[in-house]
Parts: structure tokens; C-alpha cells; sequence
């Protein structure tokens, strides 16, 4: 296979999407861009202000517009959040635009690397493992609905998830 001219890694919060893609990005000498990112950096403030200010509907409809404008790019490894899916437009444009991959893990996974961090404005609850598995309940027909391609990165090093994904574009 030739190298397709984008790569959009898409899964669930704490599945490694915005390490494994920086690390890819590198390995494939293109750009990297994560959807979070590019929100904050357009509208200057965190995410979890965002959630507060504008609720999840406003966060959706800013990040269904960023993964519009950036699906259009050419030469980029792009890490999506992990509700990106959920806009019935942004899967379209995923999967039509560039190479997909799923980048599963399990919700034990999900709680060991999403613990310290307090940007994950979803599982500000009081059960975070209901959180967690509810989400991917209700996400994952939508994550191998346009995947191209899935890989587990539970227990592994970003490197090998990169060299497994590597070897899979080839």
C-alpha cells in the first residue's frame, strides 16, 4: 500500500491517539495535529471551559467544524477526540478523507491513563469506570464503522503502536 495522504486516528479518551500520533507523524515525516488542540488554540481557552461555558452540544459543534477543516488537509496524522465520531458528518469526512484508525483499549486501560489528568471534562463524575463504559458502548459501532484499520494499545509502548501501524500502511 502507498502512503495515504492522511492518517486520523480516532477511539476512545486515553487510547493513545495524540502520543501514537506524534510518534507516527515523526515516522512518516508529515504534519501532526490534534483536534483538541486545535480548539483551544481557535478559541483560546481549555477545553473543560468550553463544556462549561457552552455545554457538550457547543463543544461538538466546534469540533465538528475543526475536523471538517482539518480532514481537508493533505500530509497530516491527525488525533481526534474520542467523541468525534459522534457527528454523523465528521465520520463521513473521516473516512472518505484519509486512512482511519482505531485505536481500541480497554476501559481498565482507560482509568490507569486518564487518572492524574483533570481535562477530561466527561468523566467528571462520580463513578468514571460507568462513565467510560457507557461511552464506549455507545461509541465503538461508530469507531469500526469507519475504520480502516484497529489496533489494541492496551499495555503497550507508543512505539510499538506506531511500528504495528507503520508496517499496516506499507
Amino acid at each position: 500500500m502507498s502512503k495515504p495522504r492522511n492518517v486520523f486516528l480516532i477511539g476512545p479518551m486515553g487510547a493513545g491517539k495524540s502520543a501514537v500520533g506524534r510518534q507516527l507523524a515523526r515516522m512518516l515525516h508529515v504534519a501532526f495535529m490534534d483536534s483538541d488542540e486545535e480548539i483551544e488554540a481557535r478559541t483560546g481557552v481549555d477545553i473543560p471551559f468550553i463544556f462549561e461555558k457552552e455545554g457538550e452540544e457547543g463543544f461538538r459543534r466546534r469540533e465538528a467544524k475543526v475536523i471538517e477543516d482539518l480532514t481537508r488537509m493533505d500530509g497530516l496524522v491527525l488525533a481526534t477526540g474520542g467523541g468525534a465520531v459522534i457527528d454523523p458528518k465528521s465520520r463521513s469526512n473521516l473516512g472518505a478523507r484519509g486512512f482511519v484508525i482505531y485505536l481500541m483499549t480497554s476501559v481498565d486501560q482507560q482509568l490507569a491513563r486518564t487518572r492524574r489528568g483533570r481535562e477530561r471534562p466527561l468523566l467528571d463524575s462520580e463513578d468514571p469506570r460507568s462513565t467510560l463504559e457507557n461511552l464506549l458502548t455507545a461509541r465503538e459501532p461508530m469507531y469500526l464503522e469507519i475504520a480502516d484499520l484497529t489496533v489494541n494499545t492496551d499495555g503497550r509502548r507508543v512505539r510499538a503502536v506506531a511500528d504495528e501501524i507503520l508496517d499496516a500502511l506499507r
